[in-house]
């Protein structure tokens, strides 16, 4: 007996060191970033925000000495790069798809919005550039009348309404401040807002990892030819750069899958115009500029009416999934 209790005293204290060894620490803080619950949810929803701004700063970076469309080109072929071992560990059935055409002009759209987007961020402020593109899910609400027939109500009109009037405050037409580049950023919504329709008739067919494989394969075959033109051999380092962009444009899908998966997007949405801020803060510190007092309402009336639809649309969604359940077990 008194050999047991022995035991038990000179076991106990390894187990309490083995317990906070380094390496079980850092499986618990791994753990806790795949887990479910409103902190990890925000943290993606946040790390989103980051990494989008950080791509902006590169492509700025990266445009002081190399053309817009070449870096267009090395963002699209290292994005297919990095998701192709995702897609083999999966199997080469995720290769298939029933829609060749679709992932075609998906392709084309996608390599114009990008393009604009990676040649808006060079002539733009950071903050008026970003505040611009919160314009794309109101694009989205028109688009989604006119192409999916989707309905049209108060709400949804109200929303866009207030979103427009921050755009006008942005833009400011008809002044002496109005700047004709300012629709390179607005197009490029448009065109995000045209690609986000196609991808939700596309996705109900196609695996994710299909979509963004073949996304990446046709926007880097479609930047191909023009990148030929303004080549411009990269040095290691600006390689280097480009394939961190290409990898940053697919870390924001899979951040945005890890927000979604950890808790409701309902709760997220006020975390999406972080970005705002990430992009003004970097934007002062690193490029030196300071947005303008119109760039400051007209987001907060951007943010407010972008807001308003998200957490409006997320509780019809929700009543109708109850209204469906009530129906199956009546």
């Amino acid at each position: 007996m008194s050999n047991l209790k022995t035991a038990s005293i000179t076991t106990k204290p390894l187990d309490l060191r083995e317990s906070f060894s380094p390496k079980l620490q850092l499986l618990a803080l791994l753990k806790w970033f795949v887990s479910r619950g409103y902190a990890q949810g925000v943290f993606w929803a946040v790390m989103i925000c980051v990494v989008s701004v950080t791509n902006d700063l590169l492509m700025n970076h990266l445009g002081n000495r190399l053309h817009v469309i070449e870096i267009s080109f090395f963002r699209f072929l290292f994005s297919m790069l990095s998701v192709l071992p995702f897609i083999l560990s999966r199997g080469t059935h995720l290769f298939k798809t029933s829609q060749p055409m679709m992932h075609v002009w998906r392709a084309v759209v996608g390599a114009c919005a990008l393009g604009l987007c990676c040649y808006s961020v060079n002539i733009m402020p950071l903050a008026e550039n970003t505040t611009i593109m919160f314009v794309e899910p109101l694009f989205f609400l028109i688009l989604a009348f006119f192409i999916l027939g989707e309905k049209v109500n108060l709400q949804r009109c109200m929303a866009t309404g207030i979103g427009f009037i921050g755009l006008a405050i942005i833009l400011q037409p008809g002044t002496e401040a109005f700047q004709i580049v300012a629709f390179v950023p607005m197009t490029a919504a448009i065109l995000f807002a045209v690609l986000n329709i196609m991808a939700k008739t596309m996705i109900r067919d196609e695996h994710s990892y299909t979509l963004l494989f073949y996304f990446g394969l046709g926007t880097t075959l479609f930047a191909l030819v023009p990148a030929y033109f303004f080549w411009q051999t990269p040095t290691l380092f600006e390689l280097s750069l480009l394939a961190l962009l290409g990898i940053g444009g697919n870390m924001i899908q899979v951040c945005l899958f890890r927000a979604f998966s950890a808790t409701e997007a309902s709760a997220l949405a006020p975390f999406r115009y972080v970005e705002f801020i990430v992009a003004a803060t970097f934007g002062y510190l690193i490029l030196g500029q300071i947005p303008t007092l119109a760039i400051v309402l007209g987001a907060s009336l951007i943010i407010a009416g972008t807001f308003y639809i998200t957490v409006v649309e997320t509780r019809r969604e929700k009543r109708d999934r109850r209204d469906n359940i009530k129906e199956i077990t009546q």
